[in-house]
């Protein structure tokens, strides 16, 4: 069933690319509602829009915790359009309201980047959260876009419909919406259930100890505090050592990154990935994330983040590992990689990391908050003349997560989301940059329209012109150097796209 929207209720945090929504929804004669600072955005481009508040009959109140939320714009979501239900919203005055645009509020950058309970209680989205769900649920009739990532499916709609949305296409923003409210929950939780479980867990570590075989060197005691249960369940193999925790816990931590993306498999040595890869099955990405250094993959721990099948156990079965590491395992899988009784297999329960990391050092203990910033596309501010391929895109994203889990300096090179080369740990960021380049050639890879990712600013363009020559085409970086101006240059001399993303990542 096709319909063609005729208003639209707009409420987002962000307004990045919306002026051209707001426009074209303009042209087509959609009438549009709004509320707050989304309202005098759209004031300020000259386009008319009534108040919710017209609508409702009520300010926005305490402040700003109560707009939307009234039987008279819901009315106007949920309402079905049958007689009946046409009747109702007639009855009592509601306008019924076809499309609605919604921007949460940014919640887990804020768990991210503030320590403060009041802000981030503040950021809990209810209004929003609230509209996407009804629109989501009335999809027959109502176009629901969750966010600004969905902006060019609607754009598809405004320009090449001329405002006229097909079932399936409200179904599949439908899906999209309940995708993102179910994940914006589960942040939520998260953060709620790590606060109030925060002192307990420490006043009870002290009774939930293990020891360990021993710690980093037989010569070194070691024990850990915690409760390994609730993050994973061992099926086989030895006791964990102390190097095995702390390389589960850095392959944990990257394929959190990987989570919800399409099968990846990832080799780490010493907390470093000397391979990861994401593919179309996880025998393939096996097969990718070996092939970046099958050397350093001798010994080494193993995550995947998708289940085991017998396919891909056998490949690993034929190479010596610690530890191997995924959601789950089919029994075929299970038998075969079991019968080896000293290699220890992980089922992973969560992925959930804590809030603050800790160290010991002189006399004392250093706490610092988890570096939980993951920066995706539209994060991404292009820098150069020339704009990113979707490709290049998807390989930046890709080498940006592994970049964030290896030692400073850090360069990575990926292509087709395979890491084919990766400088990590060097006391110069041009000696990582020679290094990745190194191990790619080492392996045969071929670097022309691979990109690279560098943990923090390039303070010289000499990385910049040292993977040029090798073919690389696209760069990412935090930017922040006041240096900057020279790498952004380079690029644009030589044809190369370059973005910033505003986050450095150094992990010493």
């Amino acid at each position: 069933m096709h319909i063609k929207i005729k208003s639209a209720l707009i409420s987002v945090f962000y307004k990045d690319g919306l002026d051209e929504i707001i426009t074209k929804l303009h042209e087509l004669g959609i009438i549009l509602y709004s509320t707050g600072g989304t309202q005098l955005y759209i004031e300020s481009l000259g386009i008319p829009v009534i108040k919710v508040e017209d609508v409702t009959g009520y300010p926005s109140i305490l402040d700003g915790r109560v707009k939307t939320l009234h039987p008279k714009i819901f009315g106007g979501i949920l309402g079905i359009r049958n007689e009946d239900h046409l009747q109702q919203l007639d009855m009592y005055e509601i306008p019924p309201i076809d499309l609605v645009i919604v921007d949460l509020y940014p919640f887990e950058e804020t768990v991210a980047a503030s320590k403060s309970e009041e802000d981030i209680i503040e950021k809990i989205d209810i209004g929003g959260i609230s509209l996407i769900r009804a629109a989501a649920k009335n999809f027959n009739d109502v176009v629901v876009i969750p966010s600004k990532d969905q902006y060019v499916d609607l754009y598809h709609i405004l320009k090449e419909q001329n405002g006229v949305s097909s079932l399936s296409q409200r179904k599949h923003l439908a899906a999209e919406s309940f995708k993102i409210s179910s994940h914006y929950d589960a942040a939520i939780f998260n953060y709620m259930a790590s606060e109030v479980q925060h002192l307990a867990t420490f006043k009870k570590s002290i009774h939930d100890s293990e020891v360990l075989r021993y710690g980093e060197n037989p010569h070194q005691h070691a024990s850990f505090f915690g409760e390994m249960s609730h993050v994973f369940e061992k099926m086989c193999g030895k006791d964990l050592s102390y190097n095995n925790l702390v390389d589960v816990d850095a392959a944990i931590q990257l394929m959190r990154e990987f989570k919800d993306d399409a099968p990846t498999f990832a080799i780490l040595k010493h907390t470093n990935a000397c391979g990861v890869a994401t593919r179309l099955t996880i025998s393939d990405a096996w097969d990718a994330a070996l092939a970046a250094d099958p050397v350093s993959a001798f010994g080494g721990i193993l995550i995947s983040n998708t289940e085991i099948d017998i396919h891909v156990a056998e490949k690993i079965n034929q190479l010596f590992y610690e530890v191997l590491i995924a959601p789950s395992f089919s029994d075929e899988a299970l038998k075969l990689l079991a019968a080896k009784s000293k290699r220890v297999l992980l089922v992973l329960k969560s992925y959930t990391v804590r809030n603050e990391s800790f160290k010991s050092l002189l006399n004392g203990v250093i706490v610092q908050d988890t570096d939980l910033s993951s920066e995706l596309s539209h994060d991404f501010e292009t820098k150069t003349k020339v704009v990113p391929s979707i490709e290049e895109v998807q390989d930046l994203e890709f080498a940006l997560k592994c970049a964030k889990h290896l030692k400073s300096n850090t360069i990575v090179l990926a292509k087709n989301r395979q890491l084919l080369g990766m400088g990590c740990g060097q006391t110069s960021r041009i000696d990582a940059c020679r290094y990745a380049i190194e191990k790619a050639k080492q392996y045969g890879f071929n670097l022309a329209g691979a990109v690279m990712a560098s943990d923090a600013f390039f303070p010289f363009p000499d990385c910049v012109a040292l993977v040029y020559n090798e073919g690389i085409t696209s760069v990412i970086q935090p930017g922040g150097s006041i240096k900057d101006q020279l790498s952004i240059d380079y690029c644009d001399e030589v044809g190369m796209s370059m973005v910033f993303t505003g986050v450095r990542h150094f992990k010493h």
